[in-house]
């Protein structure tokens, strides 16, 4: 055998070689590339979300918001929605998201159902929504009709700084059709009711959920004064229905006030809000046990209830017509969101609507819906041995350091060349005078990563007799005791530390 024809041979050889690699790898690559392709992630941008503690939490966030398919490029996921709607065996996917494509984008849902033909998932369904900022969307299914079939339902504001929902049912049609859109200046809430125990053991139907929105009354000069509008499911038309409107008068306020609080302008809601509101009772007292912090510089809200508190962080706020709606993250648990909508009820108190966003089955503390009212505003309550005392003007000397009670409800201490900042209340409980410290702190301190900061300092007031006879001037004692303690369902409970004893001091 020559040269030339040996050559020949091995060219063959590799020439057949490298084409039963490429018969074999190509297919597979080909479909690697399309696994890629179909299960993209798109991580939501939305303003606010995150950081996360850790990199396995991060990897559970992008896990609950990933989709069966992937989006066309630009759309944007806000919120994912899995499970069953049908009754077969396959989960299927609602996702809320938005286009950066397109000016003032609506929010939309697409459906994403399982094709048991071609074996794998398709989008099957879009529709917009009537919400365009995706900060403050949050979507969830419930059983509004009362035939224990789930509809969507997504709330969130548009860009007139109106509340929306849209609420869209399964149909015979289309994979869904919307039964519910409603655009208002106010706050839009479902009306639940108990349901039968027929209902529940799924025996029978029982009466729908009904819907109340609150709007500016226009017919009245006062800003404060609503209309409460309610829409009831109509069976036949199958549809939400305005069927009674009600005029809920508000308080009178200074109208110049009133204006620039509810002027829209960044930031002067925000400012007024700033501080401690304790939770109003229904008989009109305050409740010291439960309240709500806003720190808008810190970027954070505190919920303390029972001994129980709960750190969020401050995302995104926008400006409603009677005040603002907040949209906040769990520190310790990011899958849970909470969305305050606060509305001014007069120029010391708050009405309070919170809406929690919860992507885990989590146990979560509703009870914060009502009214509250701002800590240091020296309101009597009705009765008369819980009452908040006024702000007084008054610098003492401590163990702890320099105390500065300053008239506006706040305090600075000075020790060893720092100081800390806070705001105080002054008020009595069960016969006892009590002091409350709420100190400020830095939003990048270590303390807040578990949620598990101090936030506050509860003391038991007691006057001191001073030794020189020497006169009491202002509205506070020359000497004063401090003893910590605790305020919980079961009264106050001393700490058994040791007493801080305040002498007055010269400015």
């Amino acid at each position: 055998m020559n040269k030339k024809t040996l050559l020949t041979i091995i060219g063959f050889v590799i020439f057949g070689a490298a084409g039963a690699v490429f018969l074999i790898l190509g297919p597979f690559a080909r479909h690697k590339n399309q696994e890629q392709r179909r299960t993209r992630i798109i991580i939501p941008q939305v303003t606010g979300a995150g950081p996360y503690s850790s990199a396995e939490e991060q990897m559970a966030y992008e896990e609950s918001i990933a989709t069966k398919v992937a989006l066309d490029e630009g759309d944007v996921i806000i919120s994912v929605l899995t499970q069953d709607f049908d009754g077969d065996p396959a989960e299927e996917q609602v996702v809320a998201f938005h286009s950066l494509h397109e000016m003032d984008s609506p929010v939309y849902v697409c459906f994403i159902d399982y094709d048991e033909t071609e074996k794998e998932y398709r989008q099957v369904w879009t529709a917009p929504t009537a919400a365009t900022q995706p900060g403050t969307v949050s979507l969830f299914t419930q059983d509004l009709i009362g035939d224990r079939s789930l509809c969507v339902i997504l709330t969130g504001m548009n860009s007139q700084d109106k509340h929306t929902m849209t609420v869209f049912r399964r149909s015979a049609e289309t994979p869904f059709a919307v039964i519910a859109e409603i655009r208002i200046d106010g706050s839009i809430k479902i009306q639940e009711t108990e349901r039968s125990q027929a209902y529940h053991q799924g025996i029978a139907r029982d009466k729908s959920f009904t819907i109340t929105a609150n709007g500016h009354d226009t017919e009245s000069a006062n800003m404060l004064d609503q209309l409460e509008i309610t829409y009831t499911f109509n069976p036949e038309q199958e549809r939400y229905e305005q069927t009674g409107i009600t005029r809920l008068p508000g308080s009178q306020i200074e109208q110049f006030r009133l204006r620039e609080l509810l002027s829209g302008e960044k930031g002067v809601f925000e400012n007024f809000i700033n501080g401690l509101w304790y939770y109003v009772i229904p008989q009109g007292t305050l409740d010291m046990r439960q309240y709500i912090y806003f720190d808008p510089g810190g970027r954070e809200i505190v919920f303390f209830s029972d001994e129980t508190q709960q750190v969020f962080t401050w995302q995104n706020s926008n400006p409603t017509r009677y005040g603002l709606y907040i949209s906040s993250q769990n520190i310790s648990v990011t899958t849970l969101r909470r969305f305050l909508d606060i509305e001014l009820e007069s120029l010391d108190s708050i009405r309070v609507k919170v809406f929690e966003d919860v992507r885990l089955k989590i146990a979560v503390n509703a009870a914060w819906d009502g009214s509250y009212r701002r800590a240091s505003t020296g309101t009597r309550t009705a009765e008369s041995e819980n009452t908040v005392s006024p702000p007084i003007d008054a610098l003492y000397d401590s163990s702890l350091g320099r105390l500065h009670f300053f008239p506006n409800g706040e305090y600075e201490l000075y020790s060893g060349g720092s100081g800390q900042k806070g705001r105080y209340v002054f008020f009595r409980a069960n016969g006892q005078e009590l002091l409350e410290l709420r100190p400020e702190w830095e939003s990048s301190s270590t303390p807040e990563a578990n949620g598990e900061q101090s936030v506050r300092m509860v003391f038991r007031v007691e006057h001191q007799p001073v030794s020189d006879g020497g006169d009491k001037t202002g509205p506070m004692p020359e000497a004063l005791s401090l003893s910590r303690v605790r305020l919980s369902v079961a009264g106050i409970q001393d700490l058994h530390e040791g007493a801080i004893a305040l002498t007055r001091a010269q400015e």
